[in-house]
């Protein structure tokens, strides 16, 4: 199958780390949401980042502008209709994207591959609202993702070779190494990540370390480039914290049992860099401190 316009329902910051490796990469991108607001401040970090990697020498200004003229933004989901490849990259709400996908099922032609953008939720029963399921698979990319070079397809038990070879081409012309997992509970990628991430806000809310060492012990004791807190706040604490409790909710693994701190975090609004605070604190300057308020919390 060739594709040449994806289409991504959703503008946060998954969808539009997706758009920009997309229209990076040669493809016609379009993403959808209900907001022009959340469209338009989308497409602004996406320019951002771009004027970013040019000044860092990583991209031409032309390259830029080239790249630019291929990504559009609609608020009506009837567009999806000249889609060769729909993501969907929306919230970790499992009723939401089932709503979504019955949607694509209607407006889209019935041989185009409907993916997922989801961390944790059944690409199964996502394939079960859809007709002919067998074109239904997940397309997890990394947060951030112009700068991860992974993508986790996942494979539902009813998901053809034929969707799994064009979500890997798809993926690699991105740039992408794909892995591919079953469709269980976490995948692969987040059935090791979220446990650490968790522990190591229980570390903090218990007082056993706090959150500099607790990500220094990983980042500098184990060689890992980011520490699990300064791993969640870039992800979006609240996408984390969804994910962990979608999880867990699907397996009653106490080992994925929701860290109160993060819950309570969110609950304040506190969600990471992209709020300008969580586990630490986003100075202007671009320097980060421990967030001071966390010990407070409780």
């Amino acid at each position: 199958m060739d594709i040449k316009n994806i289409y991504i329902i959703g503008a946060g910051l998954m969808g539009g780390g997706i758009a920009q490796v997309g229209i990076l990469n040669g493809f016609e991108v379009t993403m959808i949401s209900r907001s022009m607001e959340s469209l338009n401040r989308s497409k602004a970090v996406i320019e951002k980042n771009l004027k970013k990697d040019i000044k860092r020498g990583l991209l031409t200004e032309e390259a830029a502008e080239e790249a630019l003229k291929h990504l559009s933004l609609t608020p009506d989901m009837t567009a999806v209709k000249d889609a060769d490849l729909v993501i969907e990259s929306v919230y970790e709400n499992m009723e939401l994207k089932k709503q979504i996908f019955s949607q694509l099922s209607d407006l889209c032609r019935e041989d185009i591959i409907l993916a997922t953008n989801t961390s944790a939720i059944s690409v199964t029963s996502l394939a079960s609202v859809v007709k002919n399921p067998s074109r239904v698979c997940g397309m997890h990319f990394v947060s951030p993702v112009p700068k991860m070079p992974l993508m986790e397809i996942v494979k539902s038990i009813v998901t053809s070779s034929e969707t799994i070879a064009i979500a890997r081409e798809i993926g690699e012309a991105m740039g992408k190494r794909c892995i591919i997992s079953k469709d269980s509970p976490a995948f692969l990628l987040n059935r090791m990540l979220l446990p650490m991430i968790n522990e190591g806000s229980n570390l903090v809310e218990v007082g056993i370390g706090s959150i500099e060492d607790v990500d220094a012990a990983m980042r500098i004791g184990l060689n890992h480039p980011m520490g699990p807190l300064e791993i969640v706040d870039a992800a979006g604490i609240d996408v984390i914290y969804s994910a962990i409790c979608a999880i867990h909710n699907e397996t009653n693994d106490p080992k994925y049992k929701p860290s109160l701190l993060m819950g309570n975090m969110v609950r304040m609004g506190w969600i990471g860099k992209k709020a300008g605070k969580g586990y630490y604190i986003y100075n202007e300057d671009g320097t980060k401190t421990p967030n001071p308020d966390i010990n407070n919390v409780f």
